[in-house]
């Protein structure tokens, strides 16, 4: 499909000198024919303006296309529109005392009906919306080609016209046979209308009020013309005098789907000259104090009730509400749309709006233009709303982690070095009692004894070195990051030639931060190899750790509670933490601190 529409983009948009000449030529001819054609013509019912109406309803056709083909999102739409005003044009070639063009205009004679329909069933999409539609078009197109040409094998021309040249594609002259697959042929049709009628009602229910707006012309147009060609058919079988009248008011009801059309293009360009309003509404001084309703303001510049706003927040690359809430936009076959607001090659903000709102990016546009300043505005007082948020998040998880952190501390000196302590004590009292009655076994215990007081003292030596490494506070962050790496489950290299001492809370952070990567890499990732890499960047400390691991989808994947930790640490020094990775290509964790070496 992205192939097709890449297509008809091309050849709408390469070509629309030649198209539009083709159609200025095509309605001169068409104009030429039917004032050639004398009192009767055949596809033209003798009335008043009946001329000027039938060429200038191909040229609105083929216009419209042409005015829907500078939207990308309306190629199908532009297709359609130039393909029936070219095929209205076709049908005049009934009218044509020529055998051979009177053939070829009775051949295509109703191809335009199936053109029509497609824009009343279609529209403002260009697409058709479900199998129905096709199935109802399917039948059409079999009706307005496959059925003409079989009645044409049958039909004598004086069942067109009295005055009507050969027809040239007649095998045989059989009234009764023709005149049978006339009468079948409206019953199918009849059948149609009916059908389309009924799809139009139920989608007019469904629609909302946006929608209902961007189609409404057409639909009325195209629903009086179904019933029109019902009116006249029952007509015809009753036997009614009014017939023909009825036929003469269908055609110009059929000929007023093209004006539709256009209308909705004028409305749509009516409505961006509209927007100065927008501008001085949100110009307009209020109360002191008093904050813009900026999405009311554009809601009724758009015609949208529904109409949403979400703001960019780059410190996460996400929207945000008003409220600095996440935002998620719609995917396709949300029932929503969404149109991304750009500066300088940067979202600002994002509409969630009726999917209606779409074919009218004219509109959209210009809104937004009008309302840039206060978006941008309102954007930035979301992205605070929302860093108050994060910053809220974080201190509640920071306090978390410490209570965790604080019970488990409080858990291994009650299961470790406690229980040694009342090991010693135990031993010490034995020996006490040993050292006058039996000194070797007093002396076998006091050595045990030792032996005890050495494992208490590391396993404290370990427990303080998970709350503050000695090494980091002696040597600093290379050195104590290269002993990390000796110990850690995978080979890890340690770059950071020339690096100085830093605050010991941003040592420490970047330490601690290096940590949970290196032990994220080792236990998930099943990487064989990581790389650690320290450098200054002016008043920032920058740190990445690389991995050869699997990998990947951060889009897909939520961020664990390690790596939230992380970003929690650094955030809380006002630093940022950034992971990129993709499935079967690594993973690496870059990391950004504020401070300057120490002299």
């Amino acid at each position: 499909m992205t192939t097709r529409l890449a297509r008809s983009g091309t050849l709408l948009t390469a070509w629309p000198g030649w198209l539009a000449a083709a159609g200025l030529a095509a309605g001169v001819g068409t104009g030429w024919l039917i004032s050639q054609a004398g009192p009767s013509p055949a596809s033209v019912p003798p009335v008043p303006l009946a001329l000027p109406v039938a060429v200038l309803v191909g040229w609105s056709l083929i216009g419209s296309g042409l005015l829907a083909a500078r939207s990308r999102r309306q190629d199908h739409l532009a297709l359609a529109l130039i393909f029936t005003g070219f095929a209205w044009f076709a049908s005049m070639l009934a009218n044509s005392h020529n055998p051979v063009l009177f053939t070829a205009g009775e051949a295509l004679f109703a191809v335009y009906y199936a053109g029509f329909l497609y824009l009343i069933l279609s529209f403002p999409a260009g697409r058709l919306q479900g199998r129905i539609d096709r199935a109802l078009m399917v039948i059409t197109i079999v009706l307005v080609t496959v059925g003409q040409w079989v009645w044409l094998l049958f039909a004598d021309s004086r069942l067109v016209c009295p005055t009507c040249p050969a027809n040239l594609m007649a095998v045989t002259h059989d009234d009764g046979t023709a005149r049978l697959l006339y009468s079948l042929r409206q019953a199918v049709g009849l059948a149609v209308a009916l059908a389309a009628i009924g799809l139009l009602a139920a989608r007019w229910r469904r629609a909302s009020r946006p929608q209902r707006r961007a189609v409404m012309p057409v639909v009325v147009a195209g629903t009086a013309a179904c019933a029109g060609l019902i009116a006249g058919y029952v007509a015809a079988v009753l036997g009614v005098p009014a017939a023909s009248a009825l036929g003469r008011a269908t055609w110009f009801i059929a000929a007023a789907i093209p004006v539709a059309v256009l209308l909705v293009f004028i409305q749509r360009r009516m409505a961006q000259g509209a927007v100065a309003g927008l501008v001085v509404e949100l110009g307009a001084p209020g109360a002191p104090g008093a904050a813009v309703d900026l999405r009311g303001a554009l809601s009724r510049a758009l015609g949208d009730p529904s109409l949403a706003l979400a703001y960019w927040y780059p410190a996460q690359s996400r929207y945000v509400d008003s409220g600095g809430k996440p935002v998620e936009l719609p995917e396709a076959g949300d029932g929503r749309g969404s149109t991304v607001i750009e500066r300088d090659g940067r979202p600002v903000a994002a509409l969630i709006h009726d999917p209606a709102l779409e074919y009218n990016s004219g509109l959209v546009d210009s809104v937004c233009a009008a309302a840039g300043l206060t978006l941008d505005n309102e954007r930035l007082q979301a992205e605070l709303r929302a860093r108050l948020v994060d910053l809220q998040a974080s201190r509640a998880r920071l306090v978390e982690a410490t209570d965790t952190e604080r019970r488990r501390i409080e858990r291994d000196l009650h299961d470790g070095a406690q229980q040694h302590l009342v090991a010693l004590r135990i031993s010490l009292g034995l020996a006490r009692q040993l050292v006058t009655g039996s000194p070797g076994e007093a002396a076998e215990l006091i050595a045990q004894t030792e032996q005890q007081a050495a494992d208490a003292l590391e396993e404290l030596r370990e427990l303080a070195r998970g709350i503050y490494p000695p090494l980091l506070a002696d040597l600093g962050l290379r050195a104590a990051l290269e002993a990390q790496a000796r110990k850690a489950a995978l080979p890890v290299t340690v770059e950071a030639l020339g690096l100085g001492r830093y605050p010991q809370k941003i040592e420490a952070a970047v330490y601690f931060c290096v940590l949970e990567a290196l032990q994220n890499a080792a236990k998930y990732a099943q990487a064989s190899a990581a790389r650690v890499t320290l450098r200054p960047d002016g008043q920032w400390l920058t740190f990445t750790v690389e991995d050869d691991g699997q990998g990947f989808d951060p889009a897909t994947t939520p961020r664990g509670t390690g790596l939230q930790g992380v970003a929690d640490r650094l955030g809380a020094l006002g630093g940022t933490a950034d992971v990129t990775s993709a499935p079967g290509h690594g993973t690496r964790m870059t990391g950004r601190v504020p401070g300057t070496e120490l002299a």
